[in-house]
């Protein structure tokens, strides 16, 4: 194959997800694939390019939510053929994300745009669902190894639950090892200082920021 048709190829890929075209990106990625192109690489020179893109246009005002749903479906699309080849290999992602809205918060669609950001961006992301519980997040680091915990809450009653799985986290002797990341509409810096987080985002692109800025610092 080519330089000009791997160019080509990993550029129709990056904009089919951009465009939220999930049957090009499925087309595209097997096509890639079956030309020899490595699955890390479409995953650092399309995937993680094009949901930059996305988080970019975001938070330009030139997206909205339903643009980055459609975008995560397609990034999806890749990912259900590239994953698989993956497997084995943890130097390909950029750092494990265990995410979760908290205990009594059942509210989801703002967590579910932070985990395919993030799956874009080349983390590996466990997705603990709504309504999780402190010790699920903790579990999550000591038997998952998370580097990360996000947590997330839609309603001013279950922001509480963040503190005590910060809390949690202590008591269990693994918050050191940990970098911890809330975010929420009724979430704030202030709130997040209070709470003991690493960092606050107050939306998706924003909290794929955070999380490469929190993988940084802990080297």
């Amino acid at each position: 194959m080519t330089n000009d048709t791997t160019h080509a190829l990993i550029a129709s890929l990056r904009q089919a997800v951009i465009d939220g075209d999930a049957k090009a990106a499925a087309a595209t990625t097997e096509r890639a694939l079956a030309d020899g192109l490595a699955a890390s690489r479409l995953v650092d020179e399309a995937l993680i390019p094009a949901m930059d893109e996305a988080g970019r246009l975001f938070e330009a005002g030139e997206f909205f939510v339903p643009e980055l749903l459609v975008a995560a479906r397609a990034l999806k699309a890749s990912q259900a053929l590239i994953t698989p080849l993956l497997a084995g290999s943890p130097s390909a992602a950029r750092g494990r994300v265990a995410i979760g809205t908290v205990k009594g918060d059942m509210h989801d669609i703002g967590k579910n745009l932070v985990v395919a950001l993030l799956q874009g961006g080349g983390f590996e992301v466990i997705d603990l669902g709504a309504d999780v519980p402190p010790e699920k997040f903790v579990a999550a680091v000591t038997d998952q190894r998370a580097d990360i915990i996000g947590l997330s809450a839609l309603l001013t009653t279950t922001m509480l639950q963040m503190k005590h799985t910060v809390r949690a986290l202590d008591e269990a002797g693994v918050r050191g090892s940990v970098k911890v990341m809330v975010g929420g509409a009724p979430v704030t810096q202030r709130f997040a200082d209070d709470v003991g987080a690493d960092g606050y985002a107050d939306n998706a692109a924003a909290a794929l920021a955070l999380a490469r800025r929190l993988m940084g610092r802990s080297g």
